[in-house]
């Protein structure tokens, strides 16, 4: 048995483009358009490991899906936890669970899949803003 992918419905699969893409990193391996089903498939992942793959399904007459929190969430090691928090504060993500420990962080896209952040390695020194920013909304 091997793992293939994840699959996330979005509804907008432009803006979930800009999140996961622009703004968390991930690099688009493969699309498929269906015409006559009327859906998109997008296959992502990160940039070291091309064969764990995130599949964003937009169906195109769907707009909205609820219960993103019961999905669990994704998660991502990332090098320095610090940075990518600060860079995604700078593009408009909420930090939804700052990384207060130097190790985890959550955020949400923007179809509301929780997404966790975790440091490579050792947990970073704890450091301002994160130690004293507190949780918004859920994670």
């Amino acid at each position: 048995m091997r793992y293939l992918h994840t699959m996330v419905r979005v509804g907008d699969l432009d803006a979930a483009l800009d999140f996961y893409v622009r703004k968390l990193g991930l690099i688009e391996r493969h699309r498929s358009e269906n015409p006559q089903g009327r859906f998109t498939l997008v296959f992502l992942s990160a940039p070291e490991s091309p064969d764990a793959q995130i599949e964003l399904t937009y169906n195109w007459d769907e707009k909205e899906y609820a219960g993103g929190r019961n999905f669990g969430h994704i998660a991502f090691a990332v090098d320095d936890i610090y940075a990518l928090c600060r860079r995604l504060m700078e593009m408009g993500v909420t930090i939804n669970r700052p990384p207060r420990d130097g190790r985890m962080a959550f955020v949400r896209s923007p179809d509301n899949i929780s997404i966790e952040l975790l440091q490579k390695g050792a947990a970073l020194a704890p450091a301002e803003p994160w130690v004293s920013m507190p949780n918004t909304g859920s994670w």
